[in-house]
């Protein structure tokens, strides 16, 4: 080989190396704008942390996310569109207590289970809190199961199936109240703020919802709380807690938000979300907002969110079966 031959050898060498090296470059996640799909209406408290977090975490992510409200089924059509997606992590979904632990836990006829989404993350938590009018004659939680010996008592709901639904009936079990959907009557509405419309017009006796849905309500006087599913006190919410209560099991009753991809999401792309949100969700902004609606801001690794996410389920599922609370259809 002559020496102009071993010079054109040497720089294709040299630019089939670059390129070898490049590639892994070009294939960088991410690369592009990432979908992000939230199962929920406008709004909604999904939309609302969603939109609270979408400024911080497209500055971490580096990429812009295009938020997408895909409505209906109570979350589920948004969240079959990610179970459908490619795992590339270019698809992601805003998941729910009701999309991702309650309708697992409810409905037989749900065209997807928890194994066919990879958390990694919740970042949300909302409390449960319990609550009735000021001038219903009840003060306390003795005072509420009281009432339902009574009879009479009603508590409304966003829904069949709702986080609402089942957060009654389990609150109601576990202060001894047998037999929940025959002793109280479950009173319906098309969301959670007809939902609290129907305590404050007195069309219920009382509602468990998200501390977030409640907060002005509450600090305005116009409903009282009774009950609070923390171990810790809630700002805001002078009430006594689950703990303080000997209730420990209501401390599993809690909303909550999270970021969910399809089953198969790789290892590395879900540690790059778990590094995103410890860093977005140190702004001030998202911090004041979330606090402002009552919730705590509590960022989970994968492997945390994944296991909170499936004793949620496990609890819920459990009172199911006990209550009959299945929807079939």
């Amino acid at each position: 080989m002559n020496l102009r031959s071993i010079a054109i050898a040497g720089v294709l060498g040299a630019g089939l190396s670059a390129g070898l090296l490049a590639s892994p470059a070009l294939a960088e996640y991410p690369e592009r704008p990432i979908n992000m799909i939230i199962p929920y209406g406008a709004g909604g408290a999904t939309d609302i942390s969603a939109r609270a977090i979408a400024q911080p975490l497209g500055d971490a992510v580096g990429e812009p996310l295009i938020m997408s409200n895909v409505t209906g089924a109570g979350g589920a059509t948004g969240s079959v569109a990610v179970q459908n997606a490619k795992p590339d992590g270019y698809t992601m979904l805003f998941a729910r207590v009701g999309s991702h632990s309650v309708n697992p836990a409810m409905k037989a006829t749900l065209p997807y289970t928890l194994d066919d989404f990879r958390f990694v993350t919740v970042y949300e938590i909302n409390p449960v809190v319990c609550a009735v009018r000021p001038d219903s004659g009840i003060a306390s939680m003795d005072d509420l199961v009281a009432k339902v010996k009574e009879g009479g008592v009603s508590y409304s709901s966003s829904g069949v199936g709702s986080l609402l639904h089942l957060a009654g009936a389990m609150v109601l079990s576990e202060f001894g109240v047998e037999n929940p959907l025959d002793q109280a009557t479950h009173i319906p509405q098309k969301g959670g703020g007809e939902a609290a419309t129907a305590v404050l017009n007195g069309t219920a006796t009382f509602i468990c919802t998200n501390s977030s849905a409640l907060k002005s309500f509450v600090a305005n006087k116009q409903l009282t709380p009774i009950l609070v599913t923390t171990k810790d006190r809630l700002v805001g919410f002078d009430a006594p807690t689950a703990a303080e209560l000997g209730k420990p099991e209501l401390e599993k009753l809690v909303g909550w938000t999270g970021i969910a991809g399809p089953a198969g999401l790789p290892d590395d792309v879900a540690q790059k979300w778990g590094e995103w949100m410890a860093t977005a969700t140190k702004d001030e902004t998202f911090m004041k907002t979330m606090t402002a609606n009552g919730s705590i801001v509590n960022v989970m690794s994968p492997a945390d969110a994944n296991t909170f996410i499936n004793t949620q389920y496990e609890t819920f599922r459990a009172l199911v079966d006990k209550l009959g609370m299945r929807i079939e259809g």
